[in-house]
């Protein structure tokens, strides 16, 4: 899915339709549609990183083709107007590790073949 169609799926309310005149109101509106974009695809991705490194630590082999035809713009698990829970909104959350244990060199991806 491409992100322009991933972010017209975002956008509710008006059909994403911008009805204000005012360019100032514009701007936020653009700004805070990309915010949430934004936050949903982080939280997507970070996602991914948790399966891909559960499938890691039962010896899957992770490949680069594999990680090249995953998409960060899924759309079929988020509930745009479904309940969402803010009582662990005070909590904070662990550090963020974005290294994944994968070597992707070219030599490596050609061995692992």
């Amino acid at each position: 899915m491409s992100y322009n169609r991933f972010s017209s799926w975002c956008r509710f309310g008006n059909h994403g339709v911008i009805a204000a005149n005012d360019p100032d109101e514009q701007e936020k509106i653009l700004k805070f549609s990309t915010l949430l974009n934004n936050a949903v695809i982080f939280h997507t991705t970070l996602d991914m990183m948790m399966v891909i490194r559960e499938l890691i630590a039962e010896d899957w082999t992770i490949t680069s083709e594999d990680l090249a035809v995953l998409s960060p713009y899924l759309t079929a698990r988020i509930q745009r107007f479904g309940e969402y829970a803010t009582d662990e909104i005070t909590l904070t959350p662990e550090p963020f590790d974005a290294h994944l244990e994968l070597d992707l060199t070219p030599a490596a991806a050609g061995a692992a073949t």
